[in-house]
């Protein structure tokens, strides 16, 4: 698993918003889709934007089964906001991130909180 916002603080801070990609490094659209998802965590670099391959790290992934690449997975406040499929497009990503910042959501299925839970824990101990 990458990260590409290696700040170490917001890895630990559950105020911390985290942007979880879930792919698979055989999908076309997930890897045309990286260079977008770097860029917008290039300029959120208080958020936590963390790219999961799902068949290399199943230990993270669990039980979630992921149909649709790319599916996204945003925390804010140590809590899961939202998981599901995306349009892989940068504008979309941005408009979410708009969207719950301004909105809150309500939270994610028990899945979601379990998987969000498992990633920030993981990337809490890389990052100690």
């Amino acid at each position: 698993m990458t990260s590409s916002s290696p700040a170490p603080s917001a890895a630990l801070d559950d105020s911390a918003t985290w942007v979880v990609c879930l792919c698979a490094a055989w999908c076309g659209v997930c890897r045309d889709y990286r260079a977008a998802f770097d860029e917008i965590a290039a300029s959120r670099p208080g958020a936590r934007f963390v790219w999961v391959d799902v068949e290399d790290e199943e230990d993270l992934a669990g039980d979630v089964d992921v149909d649709t690449f790319p599916t996204l997975l945003v925390g804010q406040g140590g809590s899961a906001r939202f998981f599901g499929p995306l349009l892989p497009q940068a504008g979309v990503l941005r408009r979410l991130l708009e969207s719950l910042s301004a909105e809150g959501g309500a939270p994610a299925p028990a899945e979601a909180q379990a998987l969000l839970a498992r990633i920030s824990a993981a990337h809490s101990q890389r990052a100690a």
